[in-house]
């Protein structure tokens, strides 16, 4: 079966976890033997040798994709319009005011072309509506079964390449607005990942945990909705071993920082157990709008010796921060999977994450609290660092479960809602 896919993010071009979700997707499809057009909005320089055939939608002519304006719009009641806009995945009020104040301009009127950029940054929802137009063209002049589109950012894409070719459309659902901005939502995104559920042949959700919001919050037919959780990928190499009696200890958040991850509980929580264990070290490795915030509140703390802020971290740096750590904590608002705590695992780190996350449903062994709950967080951070048998069965347990959820596993549930959707 031969798939066209659509995505935002796929290594190199990588902002975060759904472009590892996308990569590890798509490898376990081909491992099975299906075929993956990966379409992306933009492919800059050489993309070298992959598992899947990349496409760039960007910089096709005009007369081949119709720019989108006032009165070409989506059907159904959505009212879409062209607009300078300061659209992101993970944006809060305040920080979009600040960027409408900065960003102006669009891209692409009068050049001949559509160009995409890819970019999670200024005119986001443009750039999502251009990229539907163009996935209209690629999709009359490709081959293929059905059409996989992943996010909100793909939603018209996969609409509109439906539409053009009449093959089946599914939407793979990696988290929803109220994961991202909880009650404060963007109504805009929130309509537009409704469309894509309400058009699409079928959904996968990450987890139950998604499921129950897609159901509840958007009043999806759960009939309609199959959950399929992520994988991981083995680690390369061999796994650092871990000195036990070493008193220092480095308990590490890895991860956007933002609102849904919960930095801001990781941080009250790390000042707490550094009344009892001053030694420790708490690193927070990861970029986001909360970060100014969080390096005040550890400075207002008074914990700037024992707490290291790192910013965004690449591949092999991530390899090897998780190589000094010895915890890992995920204290996430609303986390729709979590793929992070299971890489920790894999790499004989103990994790303990928040209940309100779909990872929670298949790593048993771990530990798990309330995100809100300060206190408990604290406790268990503390029970980790204070008993090493504790922590040695929480790692074997852990590295046991972890390493039996495999990318191909995801890749052969997938397939199955593949034929599901083409028989009928």
């Amino acid at each position: 079966m031969r798939t066209l896919m659509f995505g935002w993010e796929f290594p190199p071009y990588i902002s975060g976890g759904l472009g590892t979700a996308c990569f590890g997707i798509t490898e376990g499809l081909t491992e099975i033997g299906a075929e993956v057009l990966f379409v992306l909005p933009r492919i800059s320089g050489e993309a070298g040798e992959t598992h899947v055939e990349l496409i760039p939608a960007s910089r096709y002519p005009s007369d081949e994709a119709r720019w989108p304006d006032e009165t070409t719009k989506p059907p159904g009641n959505l009212d879409f319009r062209t607009v300078d806009v300061a659209l992101r995945p993970y944006l809060n009020e305040a920080r979009y005011r600040c960027l409408m104040k900065t960003e102006r301009g669009s891209r692409g009127r009068g050049t001949g072309v559509l160009e995409t950029s890819g970019d999670y940054g200024e005119n986001l929802l443009e750039e999502v509506f251009r990229y539907g137009y163009l996935a209209e063209h690629i999709a009359r002049k490709e081959t293929y079964d059905v059409i996989h589109a992943h996010d909100w950012m793909t939603v018209l894409a996969g609409v509109r390449a439906s539409r053009a070719s009449g093959k089946p459309y599914i939407q793979h659902v990696h988290a929803v607005e109220f994961d991202r901005n909880g009650e404060n939502i963007n109504r805009d995104i929130y309509d537009i990942e409704r469309y894509g559920m309400e058009k699409a042949n079928h959904v996968i959700s990450v987890s139950h945990y998604t499921k129950r919001l897609i159901v509840e919050r958007y009043g999806i037919d759960p009939e309609k909705v199959t959950v399929v959780h992520n994988g991981v990928s083995a680690p390369n190499g061999r796994v650092k071993q871990r000195d036990d009696k070493r008193r220092a200890k480095v308990v590490l958040f890895l991860g956007r920082v933002t609102f849904q991850k919960g930095p801001d509980y990781f941080v009250e929580a790390a000042a707490k157990v550094l009344e009892s264990f001053p030694d420790t070290t708490f690193v927070m490795a990861g970029s986001g709008d909360m970060l100014p915030r969080m390096v005040e509140r550890v400075a207002e703390l008074g914990m700037g010796k024992s707490f290291h802020f790192t910013g965004f971290l690449g591949a092999d740096d991530v390899e090897r921060v998780y190589g000094m750590s010895d915890l890992f904590v995920m204290p996430s608002v609303s986390e729709p999977f979590g793929i992070a705590p299971l890489e920790a695992a894999c790499r004989d780190v103990p994790v303990i994450i928040s209940r309100q996350s779909g990872v929670s449903e298949v790593l048993n062994h771990a530990l798990k609290v309330d995100y809100w709950d300060v206190q408990e967080l604290t406790d268990k951070i503390i029970a980790t660092l204070l008993y090493p048998a504790l922590t040695r069965e929480m790692r074997e347990r852990c590295r046991e479960e972890a390493r039996n959820i495999s990318w191909v596993r995801t890749a052969e549930k997938i397939h199955a809602v593949y034929r599901q959707v083409c028989c009928k």
